[in-house]
C-alpha cells in the first residue's frame, strides 16, 4: 500500500522508502546508472550513495530544499520520495518534468504518475499546453496520457491543434498526444484526429485512434 504524506506537510515519523516491485528497482537503477557519472565528476559519490540507499524520508526532503545541492542529488530524492508516494516530491519533480534534458523528463513522469498528488495532472496540463515550452512537450503529454484525469482529453486536443501544420518541427509531440487521445478513447477527440489523418507522420496513429473511439 502507498502511504501518502499530507499536502505540503511534514511528518516525523515517515515510513520507509526502500520497498520497491521489481519494476520499481528498474527505474532506479536506470536513474542511478545514469546519474553516477555526474555524483563523480563532483568528488560526491558517498554522497550519491547514501541517497540511493537511506529509508528516511525527512533526509530525502531535506535534499530539496538545502542550498547549492546539485542537480542530480534533488533528482534522486525527488525521484525516490515521489516513487514512494511522499508529496513533497511534487515541485521537483514538475520542474524535472519540463527539464530540456529528455531522461530527467522520463524519471519525472515515472515518478509523478506514482506521487498520487491531485496537483500532478494539471501541472502536467499546463506544461504541455505552453506553446513556448513546445519542444518539452512530449513527456507532460504522456503523462497525462497515464494518469487518465479529466484535464487530459482537454489538454492533449489543445496541445495537438497547433501542430497540425504540415511542416510543424514537432511532431513526436504531435504523435504522443495522436496516441493518447486513442488510447483516452474520448469522442470529444474525433474532430482533431480527423485533421490529423492527413498529415503523413500522424495518419496511421489517428486511423487508430479513431478506430478505438469508434
Amino acid at each position: 500500500m502507498i502511504w501518502l504524506a499530507p499536502a505540503g506537510g511534514r511528518t516525523s515519523r515517515a515510513p520507509a522508502v526502500g520497498h520497491y516491485s521489481s519494476r520499481m528497482d528498474e527505474e532506479l537503477r536506470s536513474l542511478a546508472d545514469r546519474l553516477r557519472g555526474e555524483a563523480r565528476a563532483s568528488d560526491a559519490v558517498p554522497a550519491y550513495e547514501r541517497l540511493l540507499s537511506t529509508d528516511d524520508r525527512d533526509e530525502l526532503a531535506a535534499v530539496l530544499t538545502e542550498r547549492e545541492r546539485p542537480l542530480w542529488a534533488r533528482e534522486i530524492a525527488a525521484f525516490r520520495l515521489g516513487c514512494a508516494g511522499d508529496r513533497r516530491a511534487f515541485e521537483a519533480l514538475v520542474l524535472l518534468l519540463n527539464h530540456r534534458d529528455p531522461a530527467r523528463c522520463v524519471s519525472a513522469a515515472h515518478a509523478l504518475a506514482r506521487l498520487g498528488d491531485p496537483r500532478t495532472a494539471r501541472a502536467a496540463a499546463a506544461l504541455a499546453t505552453n506553446q513556448l515550452r513546445t519542444a518539452y512537450a512530449l513527456h507532460p503529454v504522456r503523462l497525462l496520457t497515464a494518469l487518465r484525469a479529466p484535464e487530459a482529453v482537454p489538454a492533449l486536443i489543445a496541445t495537438l491543434r497547433p501542430l497540425l501544420s504540415p511542416d510543424t518541427p514537432y511532431w513526436r509531440v504531435a504523435l504522443a498526444c495522436v496516441e493518447g487521445l486513442g488510447e483516452l478513447g474520448d469522442k470529444r477527440a474525433v474532430e482533431v484526429l480527423e485533421v490529423a489523418l492527413a498529415r503523413p507522420r500522424l495518419a496511421s496513429a489517428a486511423a487508430v485512434a479513431l478506430r478505438r473511439i469508434a
